[in-house]
């Protein structure tokens, strides 16, 4: 269980798992099923609203307990929004004029690229490293090594 303050909400989570499924899961390398409860409060302390959300995964109880993959299961979300906010912000992805056939997937991919070769140059501040390759177009060929 975790509880966490942040966003001006308290949320108090519940990862519970089963390998009792495994035999019924048509997944490919099922080793667990979980179930993960999650209930918010406002700052009051009142409730606000209550999921539940199932999934299932490929690590072993061994590898993986309920803990673990309660803190993996918020790993991927930090990952997740880390990505998206650079991409909202930096990018302003959400203003962007591109709405026609495969021009958006592309877009998208190109700023992932772009991200992820910063993040590769040890890059912290993706708004500086664009505004820098934007100033001097050859530093942007210097992280693809040309």
């Amino acid at each position: 269980m975790t509880r966490d303050k942040g966003h001006g909400r308290i949320e108090v989570r519940k990862l519970q798992t089963s390998t009792k499924l495994n035999d019924y899961v048509t997944f490919p390398y099922a080793a667990q099923v979980c179930r993960i409860h999650r209930i918010t409060y406002n700052l009051q302390g009142e409730w606000m609203r209550e999921e539940t959300v199932f999934g299932i995964t490929s690590l072993s109880v061994e590898r993986a307990d309920p803990a673990r993959l309660l803190n993996l299961n918020r790993g991927h979300w930090s990952i997740e929004n880390r990505l998206h906010w650079v991409r909202d912000v930096t990018f302003d992805e959400d203003r962007s004029q591109i709405r026609t056939k495969e021009g958006p997937r592309v877009m998208a991919t190109l700023r992932n690229l772009a991200i992820s070769l910063f993040r590769l140059g040890n890059q912290s501040n993706i708004a500086k490293a664009t505004r820098r390759c934007a100033r001097k177009p050859e530093r942007a060929l210097e992280l693809i090594g040309a």
